[in-house]
């Protein structure tokens, strides 16, 4: 009897596994949707659809992008984490998802347990930026201008809790700087007043203080990563300026629900994989500002639970709390 039920359990799992592998082989069968929980324009839409784009081609199946910017993401994530593990329906995260978590202690969902990590797509470094005017292109500058100026210094971020605004905190405990926060509704508006002169700093992506950097509107005191951004040469990075560790940047991924299945995350992995390999996509995303970087969903995992901790930690220290 025992014996029969042990033959009935191989079976069984031998059954499922060939079901799975069989589903991977036929994928996609259908239209595919990308959940982007974000407005369109920002690099996790413009990624997605770069991605959807070359998979429509590559499968002759469709497939949609789908933004659903609402509750600083957490909107679409939940959707995504409630439909079923089968791989039509995938989300595109970024790390404000962390970020979040490190702010609010909790989300309506839980990023390492309700979710399937695919793999890491990308990056987006972080520059602070500063106007003409306050005279300020490093960090040693930076120090001198906020002690000759003690609490005048002010900067603006792409809105509380971003990693932008994170990457700032972190900046001004290792300085001992002092400035007030204003937390934006995106970074185009705060790199508008920085632009316009009505702050003196604005702590954004990076892509989008380099044009204004070349032609001289904007000085741009350092970017957040461990190695110099490739849109900003000359711009020395905060590690280099002395503050360490310093590596921070805006993480961009290719998530599912819990659950999918393992044949269908490496296909996954190996279609997105030629696409983003493919030199006129290099070139889009460059021009948007987000930088190739490869990642397993192993690494993703790992980076999950490393930066839910030390963006906790940071809002703790520095207090950041949700508007």
């Amino acid at each position: 009897m025992r014996f029969n039920l042990y033959c009935s359990s191989v079976c069984a799992a031998a059954l499922l596994l060939a079901g799975v592998a069989a589903q991977a082989d036929t994928y996609p069968s259908k239209s595919v949707r990308i959940v982007v929980p974000y407005a369109t324009g920002g690099g996790s839409d413009i990624l997605a659809r770069q991605i959807g784009a070359g998979l429509q081609q590559m499968w002759g199946q469709g497939v949609v992008v789908d933004n659903k910017a609402c509750a600083s993401g957490n909107i679409g994530s939940s959707e995504v984490v409630r439909a079923p593990a089968d791989g039509y329906t995938l989300l595109l995260q970024n790390s404000t998802m962390v970020t979040n978590l490190g702010v609010m202690g909790k989300l309506p969902y839980d990023p390492e347990k309700d979710l399937t990590p695919i793999m890491l797509l990308g990056v987006t470094p972080i520059a602070l930026a500063a106007h003409p005017s306050i005279n300020v292109s490093n960090v040693k500058e930076l120090v001198t201008a906020a002690k000759s100026k003690p609490d005048t210094l002010s900067y603006g971020s792409c809105g509380i809790g971003t990693p932008q605004h994170f990457v700032m905190e972190l900046a001004k405990q290792q300085t001992g700087v002092a400035a007030a926060h204003a937390g934006y509704k995106g970074c185009a508006p705060a790199l508008t007043d920085v632009l316009g002169g009505q702050i003196p700093l604005a702590i954004v992506s990076a892509n989008l203080v380099a044009p204004y950097a070349k032609n001289g509107r904007l000085k741009v005191v350092g970017v957040s990563t461990a190695h110099r951004y490739s849109l900003l040469p000359d711009v020395p990075t905060f590690e280099e300026q002395g503050l360490k560790p310093f590596d921070f940047s805006i993480w961009y991924a290719l998530m599912g629900p819990k659950n999918l299945p393992p044949a269908l995350v490496s296909k996954l992995v190996a279609d997105v994989s030629k696409i983003l390999a493919e030199p006129s996509v290099v070139s889009n995303l460059s021009n948007a500002g987000v930088e190739p970087y490869k990642g397993t969903g192993e690494d993703l995992a790992k980076l999950i639970k490393t930066d839910t901790k030390r963006y906790t930690d940071l809002a703790k220290s520095a207090n950041i709390k949700a508007e």
